[in-house]
């Protein structure tokens, strides 16, 4: 009886804006990071609207958690594609969900270099403080279930290791494809999941596999025509779809992929970088909606609005095109011990690079003194220990910034 009320609900379908509105009002109410999202989601569309069961949900989040990309926002979009019969819905969903955020932190860009004296210093030393508690937050839940054994800590600090002495996006490349291949080796044996055959979506394969072509074509093509042409539009929508390409693990990964490719060659200053990044903790919607922010305040950009669109569209889209090419295939290729290794290797490499950019840049461009560690210090318990929700933490320790500075 189950079964025969999921399959009649998978059916029933509904309009662009209908989906549009419902995404709307998560993007504007999520706060709280990726899991706290999942946590919105199951009770949105599982719960309340029961679009789905409780078994599916749980293989469409592993199959988001599986595929580089941010996680909330492609369960999101999966979520569109199924209720709207189609892409048409995935791209509501996406937009509605999205928006909200970006649109915060676009405004944050334009009204940035406006702001100045010691009340702005201090709130934006404030926000780069938030920075290092929340990425340190981050660092210390993924450890606890992505490097729980000798052979995952290995490979975390190999990772950590190729990345502080060769620098840079093609040294996080490596150690993201050495930490997949070492899984493959030290996982082997570890007990892997037996689940298939519970989650079905109406895609052709044919689209799935184009899905997959443009993908790779837009990660190998984009270069070669900027090489070719030298425009600065592509040369933006590169660097971000290269980390979009990159992010295992959830949405505080691309902070060093980012980084290494905004950063180091002089397109946004880093103090600006980890200000913006320290505010998009605060605003509800997914973290990668920061693009917006970095686009329009790249100096790559030939206007803030272009700039904007183009690094978040640049941002999201390779995670949509994988998971929209992986879902008819998933349930077969989820099977695989071999694939599940390599993942679990693939994770604990995530963990080191994060580790490496806890380090530099996120906390030698933030702490400065003993006051600086015992603000960041507060900070890391809130989140850890009390469970403070993160715009409370924001809050606080923005304010710390700006007493740090005037007193």
């Amino acid at each position: 009886m189950q079964s025969t009320q999921n399959t009649a609900a998978w059916k029933s379908s509904e309009s662009f804006f209908a989906i549009f509105w419902v995404f709307l009002k998560l993007g504007l109410t999520s706060f709280g990071g990726p899991l706290a999202h999942l946590g919105y989601f199951r009770d949105e569309f599982v719960v309340r609207r029961r679009w789905l069961s409780e078994e599916s949900y749980g293989d469409l989040v592993s199959l988001c958690q599986f595929m580089p990309g941010p996680a909330s926002s492609q369960v999101g979009f999966s979520l569109g594609i199924l209720r709207g019969n189609g892409l048409g819905g995935g791209v509501a969903a996406w937009l509605g969900f999205t928006l909200p955020s970006a649109a915060i932190l676009f405004a944050f860009a334009l009204g940035a270099a406006s702001f100045t004296g010691s009340l702005a210093e201090g709130l934006l030393h404030g926000l780069k403080l938030v920075a290092v508690a929340v990425v340190a937050q981050a660092i210390w839940g993924m450890a606890r279930s992505l490097t729980p054994d000798r052979q995952r800590t290995a490979i975390a600090l190999v990772a950590i290791m190729i990345v502080v002495f060769f620098g840079g996006s093609i040294a996080q490349m490596a150690a993201i494809a050495v930490g997949a291949l070492a899984g493959v080796w030290l996982c082997r044996g570890q007990h892997t999941a037996d689940i298939r055959g519970r989650l079905t979506f109406s895609i052709p394969r044919r689209a799935a596999i184009a899905a997959f072509v443009l993908f790779t074509l837009l990660l190998l093509g984009i270069p070669l025509l900027v090489t070719l042409t030298g425009s600065r539009q592509l040369s933006l929508f590169a660097s971000f779809y290269r980390s979009g390409s990159l992010v295992f693990g959830g949405g505080h990964v691309v902070l060093p992929l980012l980084r290494a490719e905004m950063v180091a060659p002089g397109w946004v200053t880093n103090d600006s970088f980890l200000a913006g990044y320290g505010l998009a903790q605060v605003v509800p919607g997914p973290l990668f909606t920061f693009a917006a922010y970095l686009g329009a305040d790249a100096s790559l950009a030939t206007d803030p609005v272009s700039g904007s669109a183009i690094a978040l569209v640049a941002l999201f889209l390779p995670g949509l095109l994988l998971v929209y090419g992986m879902l008819p295939f998933w349930d077969q290729f989820r099977s695989r011990s071999a694939a599940q290794y390599a993942m679990r290797g693939a994770n604990a490499a995530v963990v080191g690079i994060l580790g490496s950019a806890l380090y530099d840049p996120v906390w030698t461009s933030a702490v400065h003194d003993a006051r600086d560690f015992i603000v960041v210090l507060s900070g890391f318990l809130l989140l850890t220990v009390w469970k403070t929700r993160p715009w409370v933490v924001v809050t606080l320790m923005a304010t710390a910034g700006i007493l740090l500075k005037i007193l």
